[in-house]
């Protein structure tokens, strides 16, 4: 597909209506620039094969896969190979906002959780979708034929940010109808106190499931580009201050950065995968995450 990197701006997807076809471009993007990263060879077209170690066969190195990459591999087992997930998406009011980016925090997080079904579906990995604002709302047990994907689709395309959220009650809730051990790919801004959130999320861990937090703030909440007098409302309570800019944006900013931190190191001391983003952020970012996430598990 020609300038296909392009679809991986938020900028450039916002203009494609069809969410299916956002997703297949965000990934075709992503898989065409994969040769200039470090997981250059992996794609969908290798996600069954690992790497030739000490002990395996030899007769089952996959000699095709050699003679493009110059390496050993061999095919996975389908035990081996089979990665199930489950896309836990914030319908919360706060969700929907934007300043001046082309999509909001909630647009964001349904284009990059469309994608990764797309590519979870085309590894013939079962996927599945939760959306929750104070509790469950929409939960889609994980399948991995390929009319899933267009049931999630539907599902991300009629989903509206709406009302407060919880997002800790929601992932204690979520927790018990997980049946197998799974990765949990959580979409939310997490504008909510931290610690219930990181006690459900050592509950998802105790049981051994793998967790990835896609921590998606507005670019405007990151950079703070206000001046003179600002009137900020809370989205879920409707409250609203007014401010100088000049004489908070320091402090916010330092607020912000102290929440995105405290995340970050609760989150390595369990093992959870936290990326931080914002809606002027290309989407290969949260992608490659994703990838990281998944060959660790083999």
């Amino acid at each position: 597909m020609a300038n296909a990197e392009q679809y991986l701006k938020p900028e450039v997807i916002r203009n494609v209506a069809r969410l299916d076809l956002r997703a297949r471009f965000i990934v075709e993007g992503f898989l065409s620039g994969l040769h200039a990263s470090p997981f250059h060879g992996f794609s969908v077209e290798f996600s069954e094969h690992r790497r030739y170690s000490t002990g395996d066969d030899p007769k089952d190195i996959d000699w095709l896969v050699y003679a493009k990459t110059d390496r050993y591999y061999v095919k996975k087992y389908q035990a081996e190979t089979n990665i199930t997930g489950y896309l836990l998406l914030d319908l919360s009011e706060s969700m929907g906002y934007t300043f001046r980016q082309e999509l909001s925090k909630f647009e964001y997080a349904v284009s990059l959780a469309a994608a990764l079904a797309y590519m979870m579906i085309h590894q013939q990995d079962p996927v599945g979708l939760v959306t929750f604002d104070e509790k469950l709302q929409t939960i889609l047990g994980a399948k991995s034929r390929r009319s899933q994907l267009a049931s999630i689709l539907a599902l991300l395309a009629r989903a509206k940010p709406t009302g407060t959220t919880d997002v800790a009650q929601s992932l204690q809730l979520f927790a018990p109808m997980i049946r197998h051990k799974s990765l949990i790919m959580l979409f939310s801004d997490l504008l909510v106190d931290p610690e219930p959130v990181m006690q459900s999320l050592r509950r998802l861990r105790h049981a051994g499931h793998d967790v990835i937090i896609f921590h998606i703030l507005d670019e405007a909440e990151v950079s703070f580009p206000f001046s003179g007098s600002v009137a900020l409302r809370d989205p879920e309570t409707d409250e609203e201050m007014k401010f100088d800019a000049s004489g908070i944006r320091q402090d916010y900013l330092d607020a912000v950065q102290a929440l995105r931190e405290q995340y970050r190191q609760d989150c390595l001391a369990m093992g959870v995968d936290y990326v931080p983003l914002d809606t002027s952020l290309r989407f290969d970012k949260a992608l490659v995450e994703y990838l990281s996430q998944r060959q660790a598990r083999f």
